[in-house]
């Protein structure tokens, strides 16, 4: 298992972004969250096996239809052992 801190950058609100991540999470199995961040970027807090966060990861350099990603920033971090996969609204 594998703990990635995601940051995508574009524009990537406003366009469901947050909810089609979580339909993939869901699909690949991943957990954690996902959220809006004030500056407009998008965050994503994703756990799962190494085959599943790399598919994750592709996707989320594309995004859902109407996204335009400019970039993907990861780091790796401690495990935190998420029980699914959330959207955060604020």
């Amino acid at each position: 298992m594998t703990h990635l801190d995601i940051t995508i950058k574009g524009n990537v609100q406003g366009v469901s972004y947050r909810a089609a991540t979580k339909a993939v999470a869901d699909q690949l199995g991943v957990k954690g969250f996902v959220r809006n961040e004030p500056n407009g970027d998008v965050f994503v807090a994703a756990e799962g096996d190494r085959f599943a966060m790399e598919m994750f990861l592709e996707w989320c350099h594309e995004g859902p239809e109407h996204a335009e990603v400019n970039d993907v920033e990861t780091h790796e971090g401690e495990l935190k052992n998420y029980r699914n996969f959330e959207v955060v609204r604020k």
